[in-house]
């Protein structure tokens, strides 16, 4: 209970932030560039690879953390190299852990770590889980965590989901206590069957593509522990910094951010907007109605009057008017052109044409005797046509 006591009130004098040249003994260490306060129940849900919001860091800025533990034969580890590099980090510990080793839980807190809480028994069955089924697992981790600590507050309400495998059960829970659930931005696959120089590699690559995120690892392998300072190290070479993450506190504000800040993919002006906005629901049943409207519900309208409007006649119209009076007038129509039967013929008589008869000699008769017999000689020369059968005529 006294180390306890003493790990508290050290833990409630620690700066904000841990820099290379406030580790003693250590010049060259990485050191915790700043400490970011976040409220969860602003920001329930967090992690790029499975949520719309993440940590709102900076290029460049690295929030590390730990799953699975404590385990001491490599929790303990773990803590030594982060405490040589003054490094503050974030620790989800599973219940059945906390209850086999309160002690590895009072040393992330002597430490200065946040510590949040990854279920009792870390099912990897959470997105197939009832309700019923989720309270215990989340309940029972909490308590057990929290019976491990001496100072019950420096349990952070941070939650993560075993597998990351999340679902409606778990998340809908987890808001009703006012948890925060972390996923994660990148991975170093330090679970896989897999060498320490692998994860180190794997750990690199993806944080070299993103440039900045929360990285997940686990506190219960030996190849974590062995891939752990070369990752480190390579962090301060390539300049970037790493960021500690508390909870709120009514003592303890958060710290101020743009709600564009905590977006994975932030919009620009190049970028148009995929959804609309949510409509912000209104008490209707709370205002002040009227049954009809008022005159004084418009104000006062200043409206000169009308003049009436001098209307024109619809026929004739003043030019027409003028343009018929100067017109010439037309002859009156006869009488007997409405007369029937008419007496004038309507149309001219019909011309009666004679067919003359051919009176020509028998030469000419031998002429033309001798052209229709080239004609038929012509039609003779010409091929056939195929007789049309009545029946096909039928089918056209």
């Amino acid at each position: 209970m006294l180390l306890g006591t003493v790990a508290g009130i050290a833990l409630s004098l620690a700066p904000s932030g841990a820099s290379a040249a406030d580790c003693p003994g250590h010049p060259n260490a990485l050191g915790t560039s700043r400490v970011l306060v976040v409220d969860p129940r602003e920001h329930p849900r967090i992690g790029a690879m499975q949520y719309k919001e993440t940590l709102p860091l900076k290029d460049h800025e690295v929030v590390i953390t730990f799953d699975d533990g404590p385990l001491p034969k490599y929790s303990n580890q773990v803590l030594q190299i982060l405490a040589d590099q003054c490094v503050k980090a974030t620790f989800f510990t599973i219940g059945r852990q906390a209850k086999a080793d309160p002690e590895g839980v009072r040393k992330l807190a002597a430490a200065g770590h946040t510590i949040g809480t990854h279920s009792q028994n870390h099912p990897l069955s959470f997105n197939k889980m009832t309700l019923d089924q989720v309270k215990p697992e989340v309940d029972e981790g909490i308590s057990w965590t929290t019976a491990a600590l001496t100072d019950p507050s420096a349990l952070s309400p941070f939650f993560r989901v075993p597998g990351l495998l999340r679902g409606d059960a778990v998340e809908s829970y987890a808001a009703t206590l006012g948890l925060q659930l972390w996923s994660a931005d990148f991975l170093a696959d330090d679970w896989r069957s897999i060498s320490g120089t692998k994860v180190h590699e794997l750990a690199i690559k993806r944080l070299e593509a993103r440039g900045k995120g929360i990285l997940l690892l686990h506190d219960i392998h030996a190849r974590t522990v062995a891939a752990l300072p070369k990752i480190l190290a390579e962090l301060k070479a390539k300049n970037y910094r790493i960021v500690h993450v508390v909870a709120a506190t009514p003592d303890r504000p958060a710290t101020p951010t743009d709600p564009e800040d905590w977006l994975v993919h932030r919009p620009s002006d190049e970028t148009p907007v995929a959804k609309w906005p949510a409509i912000t629901p209104a008490d209707l049943a709370g205002a002040d109605t009227r049954a009809r409207a008022e005159l004084d519900d418009f104000g006062i309208l200043d409206v000169p009057p009308a003049t009436p409007a001098v209307r024109k006649p619809a026929w004739p119209r003043p030019s027409l008017g003028s343009r018929l009076a100067t017109a010439p007038s037309l002859p009156a129509p006869s009488a007997e052109l409405f007369a029937w039967p008419p007496v004038a013929p309507l149309s001219a008589p019909h011309r009666q044409v004679a067919r003359a008869e051919s009176s020509a000699p028998k030469a000419s008769a031998s002429k033309a005797s001798a052209s229709k017999v080239s004609a038929s000689k012509a039609v003779a020369a010409k091929p056939a046509q195929r007789p049309v059968r009545l029946a096909s005529l039928r089918k056209r």
